[in-house]
């Protein structure tokens, strides 16, 4: 039985790709383990594997990325694996110096492109080390994957390195309904889930609201920018129209987004890393049912077109947004791109993705 040690620097709590990849090769027959980060309000979890939660008293800064990558390097150097996985670039230099050291093998998994976050896109500094990481780490990787097309196409151009594509879908799940406890939110609803941080579209969405004077938002999720965007909702008067509900785990967010009538994913093109995006979110508004509206970028829009699940948009003032909104929610269309979900959701789940996934890890 093969040992397998996923890393990863985010909380274990919400990473759906990470517990959807353990979960599959734990089924399978291997012996998993994750080392993660605990932060102070991280959730307990129970999971068929083992996993380890660290925990440290720098959660941010250059400093917090070098001692995690130090640290995670010498509980490597005496752990037992025969496969070490990064999950994003900035677990690869442990796990590759570790596996190197060790001679063992590395798979490298990338979520994103890292250099190309939009919070580095004005830190020249920061975003050319990342870079100079990338060079040094990327171009020796034997064994890697990433989450859509272009991210792999854009891998093989740079580095010549070819990445297997896993995409970041849902598990088929028995039809989901809404727990009468859960809280219950007016009509019509837009729900947004996700982080909430910069390059999102979240301050047009919340403003779009003023131009669409029937619709209410449910936003789901945490991050750097939700106190600025609980500011813009109460400068504009909106409390009783937008709601937040902080971060939830998984089995949460399906039980709310399933009230919703449409789901939006609308990245600003802050770089490469929102360009390329195909987020979870995206294939959990497809499974959930809803029509969708995503910015016109080519993973999404390829998504979108192909199965006639919605719109894309690429003039994004909260005027034009909140027309848009009002328009697909009185749209002959709707009915036919809520039925097309039903097909999507039928290719694009997570019963695919496991057999190229086990195929991939077969030849390892």
């Amino acid at each position: 039985m093969k040992k397998v040690l996923f890393i990863v620097i985010n909380d274990v709590v919400t990473d759906q790709r990470l517990e959807r990849i353990a979960g599959s090769m734990h089924d399978a027959g291997y012996d998993v383990t994750i080392i993660g980060r605990k932060l102070r309000l991280s959730p307990e979890i129970k999971r068929p594997y083992k996993v380890k939660r660290l925990r440290f008293l720098i959660n941010k800064s250059f400093a917090f990325y070098a001692c995690f990558n130090v640290r995670l390097f010498f509980i490597l150097l005496f752990s037992r694996f025969d496969i070490v996985v990064a999950n994003d670039l900035d677990t690869l230099p442990a796990a590759h110096l570790a596996a190197y050291f060790r001679r063992k093998k590395v798979v490298f998994d990338s979520h994103e492109l890292f250099p190309e976050v939009p919070e580095l896109q004005h830190r020249p500094l920061v975003k050319s080390f990342w870079q100079r990481v990338e060079r040094i780490f990327v171009k020796r990787q034997k064994f890697a994957m990433t989450v859509c097309d272009s991210i792999a196409d854009y891998y093989l151009r740079k580095y010549n390195v070819a990445f297997q594509v896993i995409r970041n879908v849902p598990v088929i799940q028995p039809e989901i309904k809404t727990d009468i406890h859960s809280d219950k939110f007016p009509q019509p609803l837009i729900v947004y889930q996700g982080a909430l941080n910069m390059g999102r579209g979240l301050e047009t969405l919340i403003l779009s609201l003023k131009y669409s004077l029937d619709i209410h938002l449910l936003m789901m999720g945490s991050g750097d920018i939700e106190q600025e965007l609980k500011t813009i909702v109460k400068n504009n008067e909106l409390e009783k129209r937008v709601f937040f509900t902080g971060r939830l785990m998984p089995s949460e967010l399906k039980k709310y987004t399933i009230q919703a009538k449409l789901g939006v994913s609308l990245e600003d093109n802050m770089g490469l890393n929102y360009y390329y995006a195909l987020p979870n979110k995206l294939f959990d508004y497809i499974h959930a049912g809803l029509p969708v509206l995503v910015s016109d970028f080519p993973e999404m829009k390829n998504i979108v077109e192909k199965f006639n699940v919605g719109l894309t948009i690429s003039d994004k003032t909260p005027e034009k947004l909140g027309a848009l909104l009002e328009l697909m929610l009185k749209d002959v269309r709707y009915t036919i791109w809520k039925e097309n979900t039903i097909i999507a959701a039928d290719m694009l789940n997570w019963t695919h993705e496991e057999k190229i996934l086990l195929g991939f890890y077969a030849k390892i």
